[in-house]
């Protein structure tokens, strides 16, 4: 998974390049029922390049794998595919086809197609509506374009976790071509409701049946997931608000975060589910059904350590000073 740490109000920190706003993305989308909404070229602002892997499963809490981070720029430039390809590499030795690679619509194409080729690799890929794809007659064409006229196998109703709600969704099938290297693949169309596009989902497993198809579309629904773990450490580990000028001390500081968002993560294991619910209980009360509903509630767990640890320090907790 990708991301980028902005720092828009400093140019003197080492390491800072270019990287594009997803917050200034978020607030160009055209919203309902407003007109003239903002345009123009995609916005860049300074920062670093950061990228995070987390291991989940189809239920349960996430785990934390690995975080780098790079910059493209200075006396630490690095390239993004550099990094990637040596990432991958690592996965692909320590899990093989133990575990399925989700990636999101930044890492399609063929360059990363390629790469997972030559590893062996199991994953689930979703691909943009104007990215084309051969099926198996007929030249490569957009691939919002292969579906057109298949009915879908079936409908279900999907738990949407970003709108809190039941969607119908329906699911379909088609074997499609890599038009690079004419590699045999498949592509899972799941179907929303009426004026939200569709995910197109690459994969290089075989789906036959309806239930294969769902599988792969509930994989792809659980990098939710991932995407709620980037936002938390932006947030909440202020993983965008160091301020610390030298490379090598940035670093320290964000593999520390790194490290305390994954103790978080481990305090949600089901065996200790005892004591979190009683630090809930205690040092962050909630009374609302979002709370209490929520599957991996890191928010409240953070604040609950935070004001424990404040009223009752530790004691390994040990105050350094120069004198």
């Amino acid at each position: 998974m990708k991301a980028s740490c902005k720092k828009s109000e400093s140019l003197h920190l080492d390491g800072l390049s270019p990287v594009r706003s997803t917050k200034a993305a978020r607030l160009k989308r055209i919203k309902p029922g407003y007109f003239n909404p903002p345009g123009g070229r995609t916005v860049f602002v300074p920062g670093w390049h950061w990228l995070s892997v987390i291991l989940l499963g189809m239920s349960g809490r996430p785990t934390l794998a690995t975080m780098r981070w790079w910059s493209t720029q200075g006396e630490q430039a690095t390239r993004k595919r550099e990094v990637e390809e040596d990432l991958l590499r690592d996965i692909s030795e320590r899990w093989g086809q133990k575990v399925i690679h989700v990636w999101d619509r930044g890492f399609a194409g063929t360059p990363w197609l390629t790469m997972a080729f030559v590893h062996a690799l199991c994953f689930v890929m979703r691909w943009p509506k104007n990215y084309k794809l051969c099926p198996d007659e007929g030249p490569a064409r957009p691939v919002h374009h292969i579906p057109r006229g298949k009915r879908s196998w079936g409908h279900r109703l999907l738990w949407d976790a970003r709108r809190r709600e039941q969607r119908k969704v329906g699911v379909l099938a088609i074997a499609v071509r890599d038009p690079a290297y004419d590699q045999l693949l498949t592509l899972v169309v799941a179907r929303r409701r009426k004026g939200q596009s569709p995910w197109y989902l690459l994969t290089g497993e075989p789906v036959c049946t309806e239930e294969e198809a769902w599988r792969i579309v509930l994989i792809y629904a659980g990098r939710w997931q991932v995407e709620m773990g980037l936002r938390f450490n932006k947030c909440e580990l202020a993983v965008e608000s160091p301020r610390i000028q030298k490379w090598d001390a940035l670093l320290k500081l964000l593999m520390m975060a790194s490290l305390v968002y994954a103790f978080l993560l481990s305090l949600l294991h089901d065996i200790l589910s005892t004591l979190w619910q009683q630090l809930f209980r205690f040092w962050a009360h909630r009374t609302g059904q979002r709370y209490r509903d929520a599957s991996i509630p890191l928010y409240r767990l953070r604040e609950a350590l935070s004001r424990l640890w404040l009223t009752h320090p530790p004691p390994f907790l040990v105050s350094l000073s120069s004198g």
